[in-house]
């Protein structure tokens, strides 16, 4: 991966055909995406200017970045659909990487394809990998004293950048104290997730207790598993109180 000297940002490019759908109409089909870390912890695509099936229509408007200039903002349009605002150009970029790219705002398409497989929230990040692993290690969780879950068959969730995620049959667990939560989160490793709260002596602790029931295939061995957040809970590991990590979700 290549990296400029300004904010840091690295551009390497992709292997995969990528293609962006929104209402059904192509707007975008390349096998010559870019990835580009605009933040430290997930790549965004880049595409070929060429490659972009839809009309690009300049709204005046510019956004500026320290690292890659001044992107000049374009509405998508696609046999009358306007996805207003959805693309920025970077023709005078200080990258030169960027100068005949666009890039579409990810959540203005309905669809993204790498290959023929969707992918969701961002692109697949090259240097970040899922393992997920079959433990007889005896993990238990205590939230404000309550022992909630106790277990000697976890799954342990090991992903690049983020402490290791004990994922736990619910069999092990005081499900008495869930309470369902409308909250999902969407990972492109994993799939999607909903969430329960959890209600302990009056107090609720929303948001808690995840679950992936149909998660991407390269995710299967969590299906039907719940996971607490380390950072919000104590995790003792064969009895041993475990830190509670530094991360993005503390």
């Amino acid at each position: 991966m290549s990296e400029t000297n300004r904010g840091r940002v690295g551009t390497e490019p992709g292997h995969k055909r990528v293609r962006a759908y929104a209402a059904g109409r192509l707007i975008a089909d390349t096998i010559h995406p870019t990835l580009v870390w605009e933040i430290p912890y997930y790549p965004t695509y880049y595409v070929p200017l060429a490659d972009v099936r839809a009309e690009l229509k300049p709204t005046g408007e510019t956004k500026h970045s320290p690292s890659r200039g001044d992107g000049q903002i374009h509405d998508v349009v696609a046999d009358g659909i306007v996805k207003s605002a959805a693309a920025l150009r970077y023709p005078d970029s200080p990258i030169p990487e960027l100068r005949d790219l666009v890039r579409l705002e990810w959540s203005a398409m309905d669809e993204w394809f790498e290959e023929d497989e969707p992918v969701y929230v961002h692109p697949r990040n090259p240097y970040t990998r899922v393992d997920i692993l079959s433990s007889s290690r005896h993990v238990r969780i205590v939230v404000d004293g309550v022992t909630v879950a106790d277990s000697h068959s976890p799954h342990i969730l090991f992903e690049t950048g983020l402490p290791p995620r004990y994922y736990l049959p619910l069999t092990d667990t005081r499900q008495d104290l869930f309470t369902p939560s409308d909250t999902q989160s969407h990972c492109p490793y994993k799939g999607t997730a909903g969430y329960f709260n959890l209600e302990i002596d009056g107090t609720e602790h929303k948001d808690l207790v995840w679950i992936y029931r149909t998660p991407l295939p390269e995710s299967q061995k969590v299906t039907g598993l719940v996971c607490f957040y380390n950072e919000k809970v104590d995790i003792y590991l064969d009895e041993e109180l475990q830190p509670r990590p530094e991360s993005p979700f503390a």
